[in-house]
């Protein structure tokens, strides 16, 4: 109801009432006068108009009324249809699972949720020795990399196109050093270098200088051995290194995602309402579990604040923001960075991945949870996400679901900004950012995230230049 219309109602009902005392001294009157004289028949006939006329008078008020009525109801309805926005997420609940309830009918899509670029070329680094091994649409097996006409600018791409932060070493290699039987191909960098990555190699039976390239790029997605545990309970120290706590004040507002020691990853609904206070207002606490062990914990001061400059807080699209810290994290078992997702990874639907946090597991309790919480949920791709028994078309590029169709588990508020990983091999990939929903845990609704795998031109152009 607008504030137009609240205004009008007092006039109303004086309307009515002016309406209704005129009445009375039409009706009341006319019958003392009619006892106190016997009125002539005449005199009667002008009483029984003048009822009809105010019985008329009052119908036509109550119909306004009623309509007046009905058109604020129905305005209110349509503003409320119109501007509803999604509601920033929150954090995952474990409710009961609830009776039967209608869901959406399965998808024949095999699309992947997380599409991997299609290149004639892709890398690998070799854990065994650091040497960088490309695969070449056409050629059986791997190949070395020649270093001739090498770059450190290269490395960093190819660190980035493989999920790594930054490149932090790289060398030339003797050919005779390795073992290579007489059938090994290697590949060079063209003298033309122009197009793409992929357009920049040639296939070489030898390398002209001699030497093949050695490559370490920042070391992420990896964990100390911690036992498995079942969806929803507590979680020990160090399963998840890379799972933050942001405070703002003296209170978690939300999660984060360690990507490098001085530099956090969030959601951008997380910290936008607060753009004009400074970036120190904010603190990060890394390598706990439990709130009461933050009580001896300094936390370390935020530096800087970027969101993504694209960011609709009306649809929550582009919902990403980069905090940089005031000093660098310390690395340990209990502390370490998440890897972002490669160039040559695809996700399908139903591939279980895991969030994290510490948000209210319980809706009705509006209580963050003392100890960080770990849930399971398989991704669900984005076509049937958007369909009309779900989301209705409110994802975009930038975002992926992820959860159960009957809602038992879920994000939920206190968990926003948090982590959505999925296993690759032996390392652990940030997919996904808590990002929004539609309640916590309802059937046909799962969480929505933030694709992470959109918005990495983003990620390693801010954290390169800032």
């Amino acid at each position: 109801m607008s504030p137009a219309s609240v205004e009008q109602f007092p006039d109303s009902l004086a309307c009515i009432e002016d309406a209704v005392q005129s009445c009375k001294s039409l009706t009341a009157e006319p019958r003392r006068e009619a006892r106190r004289t016997q009125a002539s028949p005449g005199h009667d006939s002008a009483n029984a108009s003048l009822k009809t006329l105010c019985t008329i008078r009052r119908l036509f008020l109550l119909l306004g009324v009623a309509g007046l009525l009905v058109g604020t109801a129905a305005g209110a309805w349509l503003l409320v249809k119109h501007l509803k926005k999604p509601q920033p997420d929150q954090g995952f609940t474990l409710l009961q699972e609830p009776g039967a309830v209608p869901a959406c009918s399965d998808s024949e899509e095999e699309d992947p949720v997380v599409r991997r670029a299609h290149n004639r070329v892709s890398f690998r680094i070799n854990v065994a020795n650091s040497l960088l091994e490309a695969q070449v649409e056409g050629h059986p097996g791997w190949l070395l990399a020649c270093h001739e006409r090498w770059s450190l600018s290269l490395g960093t791409l190819l660190c980035w196109q493989l999920g790594y932060l930054r490149m932090t070493h790289q060398k030339g290699v003797n050919v005779t050093d390795v073992k290579v039987n007489d059938t090994q191909e290697f590949i060079r960098v063209r003298l033309q270098q122009e197009g793409s990555l992929e357009d920049m190699w040639q296939v070489r039976s030898s390398c002209e200088s001699g030497r093949i390239v050695a490559l370490k790029c920042s070391e992420c997605g990896l964990r100390p051995g911690a036992g498995r545990v079942v969806g929803g309970m507590d979680v020990p120290l160090g399963r998840w290194p890379w799972q933050v706590s942001v405070y703002h004040g003296s209170q978690h507002h939300c999660g984060g995602s360690v990507l490098a020691r001085e530099w956090i990853v969030t959601a951008a609904h997380c910290v936008h309402s607060y753009r004009w206070l400074p970036a120190s207002a904010w603190l990060v606490f890394a390598g706990v579990v439990t709130h009461g062990s933050i009580k001896h914990e300094a936390g370390v001061s935020v530096k800087k604040i970027i969101h993504h400059p694209l960011y609709n807080d009306s649809s929550l699209d582009y919902d990403i923001a980069l905090m940089k810290l005031q000093v660098p994290l310390n690395f340990s078992d209990a502390i370490r960075a998440v890897c972002l997702p490669s160039s040559h990874w695809d996700l399908f639907q139903g591939t279980q991945c895991w969030v994290s946090g510490w948000g209210y597991t319980r809706p009705e309790q509006a209580q963050v949870t003392e100890t960080l919480k770990e849930a399971l949920v398989p991704l669900i791709s984005t076509k049937r996400c958007n369909s009309s028994c779900m989301y209705g078309g409110k994802l975009t590029a930038r975002m992926l679901c992820a959860g159960y169709l009957r809602g038992k588990i879920d994000a939920c508020q206190g968990d926003s900004g948090g982590p959505l990983v999925c296993q690759d091999e032996f390392t652990w990939r940030l997919v996904g950012i808590v990002s929004w929903g539609q309640g916590c845990a309802e059937p046909n609704h799962p969480g929505v995230y933030t694709n992470v795998a959109q918005l990495l031109p983003w990620i390693y152009h801010i954290t390169e230049n800032y």
